[in-house]
């Protein structure tokens, strides 16, 4: 059993992470840099927080791979 709470918030800084990726790539503007800061400490907690999230966001596909297994 999965928390929903746990993996829509994780989802969303995902996502926010990724804006922020293709606003780098597309445009050459960091908005969390812009926000606080070159490597502030908080800049570097929000770093931290999307890579830990997309690690989590990882067991999504070993779920989908179980649900499968068992169709």
């Amino acid at each position: 059993m999965r928390n929903k709470a746990l993996d829509y918030t994780a989802l969303t800084i995902a996502i926010i992470g990724a804006v922020n990726w293709g606003l780098i790539g597309f445009f050459d503007f960091n908005l969390v840099a812009s926000l606080f800061g070159g490597m502030s400490w908080i800049s570097r907690i929000i770093y931290a927080l999307v890579g830990l999230c997309g690690l989590y966001l990882i067991s999504f596909y070993m779920q989908n791979g179980a649900r499968e297994i068992r169709s």
